[in-house]
């Protein structure tokens, strides 16, 4: 199935859970999933992000994750351990940009979740460069990789220097 199709998708219960806030909630004792994508009844089938009857489609569902959820997937499909490169590349993005897609800094002219100089760098990873957190991410991952291998080895160099 592809997300173009538009066809309904039930999300498992082992897919929330990997995506899914560590905390509980008082009343149920369940799990919050990922930006309220489940369902609360904790019922099988299409989950749903606005309490609608509206069931959710594989592309609705992609546009609601959050830059950090994106993050966390594209790192796996990079080769790369979320585990282990995720909190270097959280800790590096949340100094640079607090993850703000339309963050940008007057002096230097950066833009956006990596702090790319100019932004418009960014056009090669997608033409929303200016709006799109997956397109951000993608490009900043991407040259993470060309310059320093891995998130780890750019935070230590923002440690060490003050800029990645």
């Amino acid at each position: 199935m592809t997300a173009a199709s538009g066809a309904e998708v039930a999300f498992p219960a082992s897919a929330a859970a990997q995506t899914a806030s560590t905390s509980q909630t008082a009343s149920t004792g369940q799990a919050a999933s990922p930006a309220g994508a489940a369902s609360a009844s904790g019922q099988s089938g299409a989950a749903v992000l606005d309490g609608s009857a509206q069931p959710l489609t594989l592309a609705s569902y992609r546009r609601h994750l959050r830059p950090r959820q994106i993050a966390w997937r594209m790192l796996r499909r990079r080769g790369w351990s979320p585990d282990y490169q995720y909190p270097y590349l959280n800790r590096l993005w949340k100094r640079e940009s607090g993850w703000n897609v339309h963050a940008e800094n007057p002096y230097s002219g950066a833009y956006g979740i990596p702090q790319a100089v100019p932004g418009s760098k960014m056009s090669s990873a997608g033409p929303n460069w200016q709006d799109s957190a997956r397109t951000q991410i993608r490009w900043g991952l991407r040259y993470i990789r060309a310059r320093y291998n891995s998130p780890r080895r750019a935070w230590l160099h923002s440690q060490s220097y003050g800029w990645y």
